[in-house]
Order: structure tokens, then C-alpha cells, then sequence
């Protein structure tokens, strides 16, 4: 049986203003060429389907279109939610899409109801694959219904664990039984991008590696970059740039075969990007001249001017040679780049949200924000967060 292991749509996205819907469908249709050529048997995605808790109405039927293809083509589709997801729409209707062969799993009360698939060798040996689906799990919201008491990434994240494991174990009474775990989380030891929204602000989301000791494989979502972390524990990572701390990813996704002997083999998969990124730094004169620079005309480009004056039109003779050049930013040498460089620019290095915000405050005001003030942002952000969880 083969496995494709994605996660982090993230349909609706924009990438620093420009749609990225016609590039989201391009990979979709590379997506359900690759399952028509390997004859994949179960498309995976952990978690971040959408990018809003609210998607466009044209971003919910690119995912409509995006599942009946994948079906069509002969696989299974096994789906959690993220913490983009609304993990209540995004699990509508879940009992009838079962029967057309997509099984989400969103919901607390389902953590331990695995999908269950035959597994069937040359030589007549059998067992079962149960694929089991962790969505992301607000600490908050579910503390109480998974019967722990500190609000934690950690404590609830374990406590699903622990319910797998005791299905896993009374699964395994009647026969072999081999294991797959998707999970939306961070997990230590993951390289993060820009582009992810933390899973935890103002405090640690990340949970042991340790805690999938055991498993056939464990499909991790929320980070980027498609990166292995330990044996079977991976990360497929987003299947598109969604920033430009990613122009150096290799996007793609792994197919796992499984058989009824375990986990075998595991390829790498890579997907096709639409436009490169191009993350260009130096004098203006230079930039224009350098026919180093040559491949960068036809990519999106990202650009750091270090004149040490800012010069006039800047964006405008950028884009003489650079056309889909969309951020620009300033770093005169021999400065600290802070006094000169823009808001918009600031603002465009802030790691998180928190950062935005003090960002904000520091510009129309000239000072940071200290202790307090940076507490009391967090507290409004964890609000704002937890409020749109319950969406």
C-alpha cells in the first residue's frame, strides 16, 4: 500500500498580496498526476487544509474539486485539521464523505477511531493498517474533554497518544496491526519558517519526539519545510512558498509503503514551483548591472537595497529588471538599518504577531514597548487566537 504524505495547503493563501490560487491548482493537478502515475492508494494531510477558519467560497470549492479528483484517481484521502482550520466546518458532513472514501478527522471524541485499511502480501500473509488522526488541538478547548488538568500543547497532545496507544494495543489482540499517526504540531527538533503561524503565543507548543515512539509512521503538519526528524517521524512540509524564508526549500511530500510486514520504503517526492523566489541584497547600481542577478528577472523577488542613501523611485527602478519585485526594504551600510528603514519594512521582519504589534507601537510613538505593554498585547493576541479556535 502506498501513502502520500502532505499537509499545509494553506488554500486561500496569499503570498505578500499576490493570489496564489492558479499556483495552489497547479500543484493540485500535479498531485492527482503523481496518484494516477504511482497509483497511490491514501493521500494524508496533516492539518492546515485552508489558511482562514473562514475560506472564500472559491477556496472551498478548490478543495471540493481537489478531493473528488484525488478520489477519482483511485485513492483514499485521510484528513486532519490545523490550527488555520476551523476544525468544526472543516469536519461537516464527515459520516457521508466517508462513504465516498475521504475520512476527516477533526474531532476530539475521534482521536482513537482509526481508518482502518487491508493489507495484503505477495506471499498471502495479511494484517491491518490503522491510520489514526490527530488535529490540531487547542490546549484551552480540550483540556477537559481529554481528562487533563495543565493547559498545555504537551498534556493534550500526550493524552491523544495515550488513547491511540490503547486502541492500537486491543487492535493488536486479534491479529498484526501496523500504525500511522497524523498530528498537526510542532515537535522539537523542527526547523521553522516565517510563514507559520506559532501554535502557542507567548509560550512553548513544542511537544517531545518520544512521544511517537512506537508508531509505523507519524505524518507531522504545521511546519514548512519537509524535513525528517527521527526514523518515521517527518514533516511533508507546505507544498508551495508561502514565504521568503522558503526559497530555499525543496517542496515536495513523501510516499511511505506499507506492507504486511511494516513501514518499507519511503521516497522523496518533489512538486514543481511556479515561480522561483529570489532574495536579492546590495547597491541599486549593482543589482540592475550584476549578470549574476540574470535568473532573478522572471522570479518573485524580495529585495534589501544597501545604498547609503535611499535612492529616489527606488521601487520603480527595481522593477525595470526585476518586474514581480514585492517587497523592498532598506539596510544602508554603516547604520544599524533601524532609523532609516521604513515601517513597511520593519514591519516586514516582525517574526510574529506579537512582534507586528510592537512594531506598530514603536513606530508612531518612537519607543519599544516594555514588559507590561508586551504582556498585555500577548494577552489580547491569546484572545483573538482562542476566539477564532472556537470558530
Amino acid at each position: 500500500m502506498k501513502l502520500l504524505h502532505t499537509s499545509d495547503w494553506h488554500l486561500g493563501r496569499s503570498f505578500h498580496g499576490v493570489g496564489m490560487l492558479d499556483a495552489q491548482r497547479d500543484f493540485i493537478e500535479q498531485l492527482v498526476a503523481f496518484v494516477r502515475e504511482r497509483s497511490v492508494d491514501v493521500v494524508l494531510i496533516a492539518g492546515d487544509v485552508y489558511d482562514r477558519a473562514l475560506p472564500a467560497l472559491d477556496v472551498v470549492k478548490l478543495l471540493d474539486d481537489a478531493l473528488v479528483r484525488i478520489t477519482d484517481a483511485g485513492a483514499k484521502v485521510v484528513l486532519t485539521s490545523g490550527n488555520h482550520d476551523s476544525a468544526i466546518r472543516l469536519g461537516f458532513a464527515s459520516r457521508l464523505l466517508e462513504r465516498g472514501g475521504v475520512h476527516l478527522r477533526t474531532r476530539v471524541e475521534d482521536l482513537d477511531s482509526p481508518v482502518l485499511f487491508p493489507l495484503e502480501g505477495e506471499a498471502g500473509e495479511t494484517a491491518m493498517l490503522a491510520v489514526y488522526g490527530i488535529p490540531y488541538l487547542e490546549p484551552r478547548l480540550v483540556a477537559d474533554k481529554l481528562g487533563v488538568e495543565a493547559a498545555s500543547h504537551f498534556e493534550v497532545t500526550q493524552a491523544a497518544v495515550r488513547l491511540i496507544r490503547e486502541d492500537l494495543s486491543r487492535r493488536k489482540e486479534t491479529g498484526p496491526v501496523h500504525s500511522v499517526v497524523l498530528a498537526h504540531t510542532f515537535a522539537s527538533g523542527g526547523i521553522t519558517s516565517d510563514s507559520e503561524r506559532d501554535v502557542s503565543i507567548g509560550g512553548l507548543g513544542a511537544v517531545p519526539l518520544d512521544l511517537f515512539d512506537g508508531f509505523g509512521y507519524t505524518a507531522l503538519g504545521h511546519l514548512h519545510g519537509r524535513q525528517e526528524l527521527a526514523g518515521h517521524v517527518r514533516y511533508s512540509g507546505s507544498p508551495l512558498a508561502y514565504s521568503f524564508s522558503e526559497s530555499k526549500h525543496r517542496k515536495g511530500a513523501w510516499l511511505v509503503e506499507v506492507g504486511p510486514g511494516g513501514v518499507g520504503n519511503i521516497e522523496e517526492v518533489l512538486w514543481q514551483a511556479p515561480r522561483e523566489l529570489a532574495v536579492l541584497r546590495g547597491k541599486l547600481a549593482e543589482l540592475l548591472e550584476s549578470t549574476e542577478h540574470a535568473w532573478a528577472e522572471s522570479a518573485y523577488c524580495q529585495v534589501t537595497l544597501t545604498d547609503p542613501v535611499r535612492p529616489a523611485q527606488a521601487m520603480e527602478q527595481v522593477r525595470v529588471r526585476f518586474p514581480d519585485t514585492i517587497v523592498l526594504s532598506f539596510d544602508p551600510e554603516g547604520t544599524d538599518g533601524k532609523s532609516k528603514a521604513s515601517y513597511s519594512a520593519r514591519i516586514s521582519e516582525a517574526e510574529d504577531d506579537l512582534g507586528v504589534c510592537c512594531g506598530f507601537l514603536d513606530h508612531v510613538r518612537g519607543r519599544p514597548a516594555d514588559e507590561s505593554e508586551q504582556q498585555a498585547l500577548l494577552t489580547a493576541l491569546e484572545a483573538v487566537r482562542l476566539e477564532g479556535a472556537e470558530l
